[in-house]
């Protein structure tokens, strides 16, 4: 069974945050997260047009930057927004790519 590191978002920094949500991609996986609420998705839960390894690569990023966290769960991966403890350490910022999609 897989195991994932989760960092500490006080060692985190801001242009790390952003530099990781800077991608369509990630920002997409991030709002579906957000929509899940608490919930943890499966990676084949997402509608992404990107390949198994690019995908892989993006919740990689997504976690590295403290933004995500995942779990493994039978044969499945879990991954859940770290939306709390973001909300303290960057306030509003997830409100701020939530709202993209709403504008766009």
């Amino acid at each position: 069974m897989k195991t994932f590191t989760r960092p500490d978002l006080e060692i985190i920094s801001l242009s790390t945050v952003m530099q990781a949500l800077a991608d369509p991609c990630r920002q997409q996986i991030v709002r579906a997260l957000k929509e899940a609420d608490d919930r943890g998705l499966a990676c084949n839960e997402f509608d992404l047009e990107v390949s198994k390894a690019t995908a892989s690569h993006h919740f990689e990023t997504l976690r590295n930057a403290g933004i995500i966290e995942s779990r493994s769960e039978g044969v499945k991966c879990l991954s859940c927004l770290r939306e709390k403890e973001l909300n303290r350490r960057f306030p509003g910022l997830l409100g701020l790519v939530a709202a993209e999609t709403q504008a766009i």
